[in-house]
Formats: structure tokens, sequence, C-alpha cells
């Protein structure tokens, strides 16, 4: 399985909100690109990027943050938040962006998502699909930064983009990001049941190595992680001893 470190920006700073929340937001940093670099040194081979003042306001607000850690470091980097014209998909991957996160588009505009899938192919897009789980157990998409609930589920979010050559999705169980409350398994694991063709990418909630474990023991083909690694809940040692025995 692989580790993929998470780094969030706001005001051109590193930081971690709690459940999406603004209004409580830690600060790690005022250097995302030396974060960037820390991870490096982990010998981890992708990096996680959300602008959250993009998810929030519709476009890249962070955009020297970005270019500083795409320029300083040689990390696969995955670009979300904001992203909604392909003008924007092609210009990031062209600059060395490996692969666009796409969110709330996904919801509002499938058939541009769509066409965006058919240019640029499945490895260069990331259907990010954040959710709440409902009363019945139906896990439902947030959109904008997890700020609006939408009524489309989980399930039909993934099943609009399959044929269009839709690879890579990365889920988020709202209510464990930054919760430090370990992953929704079972989500994941209905996941991986119904779609085994997807490289699911994992996130939200992951405490420590052990929950990272569990991950790989469940079949889960990447993990994302971004408090723990920032909190030195999991260490560089552990992170190596994970890569070696993977």
């Amino acid at each position: 399985m692989k580790i993929i470190p998470a780094i969030d920006l706001q005001d051109g700073k590193c930081v971690r909100l709690y459940q999406g929340d603004f209004e409580q937001t830690t600060v790690y940093s005022e250097n995302p690109a030396e974060i960037a670099r820390q991870f490096s040194a982990l010998h981890v081979t992708d990096l996680h990027v959300v602008d959250l003042d993009g998810a929030r306001l519709g476009s890249q607000q962070n955009r020297a943050s970005i270019e500083a850690i795409l320029n300083e470091t040689s990390l696969a980097v995955q670009l979300g938040g904001g992203i909604r014209e392909r003008a924007n998909v092609a210009r990031w991957l062209e600059i060395g962006v490996s692969r666009c996160v796409v969110g709330s588009m996904a919801v509002r505009e499938p058939e541009a998502v769509t066409d965006w899938f058919r240019e640029f192919g499945g490895d260069r897009i990331v259907l990010a699909l954040d959710v709440n789980i409902g009363d019945d157990g139906t896990p439902f998409v947030t959109t904008h930064g997890w700020t609006e609930q939408s009524d489309t589920s989980l399930w039909n979010a993934i099943e609009r983009f399959l044929d269009a050559g839709l690879k890579h999705v990365l889920c988020t169980d709202v209510s464990r990001d930054g919760a430090m409350s370990g992953p929704n398994r079972e989500l994941y694991d209905d996941i991986l049941d119904r779609y085994p063709q997807l490289a699911l990418q994992a996130s939200g909630g992951v405490r420590d190595i052990n929950d990272l474990i569990a991950l790989r023991e469940a079949g889960i083909p990447a993990a994302i992680t971004g408090r723990a690694m920032l909190d030195g809940r999991i260490s560089a040692e552990e992170v190596a001893s994970f890569r070696q025995n993977a």
C-alpha cells in the first residue's frame, strides 16, 4: 500500500482543519515547501496537496506555495481544491502536477468532468468524493470544501465516470478527518467490494502506523495521512519499516 502524505494550504500556510471546519484551523508551518521536503526525505513517492482557499472560493489561491512544492521536491503531486475549469487542469498538468483532484465539479457538472477524463486520461484525474454517512448508512457526497451537502450518493457519483476511464478515487469520511478517530474501514471495504478495479485512496482518521497496517491488510491500494505525520504520531522509522514490509 502506498502512503501519501497530505499538505493542506490556507493563506500560504500548511494547516489542518477539524472535520472540514474553516473556523477550527491548526497552523503547522509558514513554509509548506519545507514540509514537503521533510516528507520527501521519508522516501515516499507521492504528495497530496489541497488548496483549501481554492476549494471554498472556486479558484486556486495558493499558487506560489504549490509551485514551490513542485520546484523544490521530486514528489508526484496530486493537487485539489478549486479546480473547476478545463484550463486549470491543463495548466497544472503542464507545469508538473501528476494528477488533478476533482471534487465539486464531478457533482455539479459531471458532463464536463467526463470530458476531462476522456481528454487527459484516467491516470491524470483523481475523483475526490468526500462523504457524510446518512442515517440509513448511505454515504452522500459533500461539495465546496465540505460546506455543502449534496443528494448524490457515493455510488451514483462513481458510476457516472466508470465508462469514461475512472481509475483513481479518493474517498474521505468527513466525520473522521482530523479527528484522529481511525479510518472508516467499513466504507472502504464496501467501495472495493463494489469496484475492485479502482485505485482507491483512503483518507480521514489515520492515527498511527497501526491504522495504515490495517488498511494495507484490508487491501486498500493507498492511504492519505496528514495530521498523524505532521504531529509526529507516525515516525520516519515507521514509514521506512512499512515500506520495507510492503
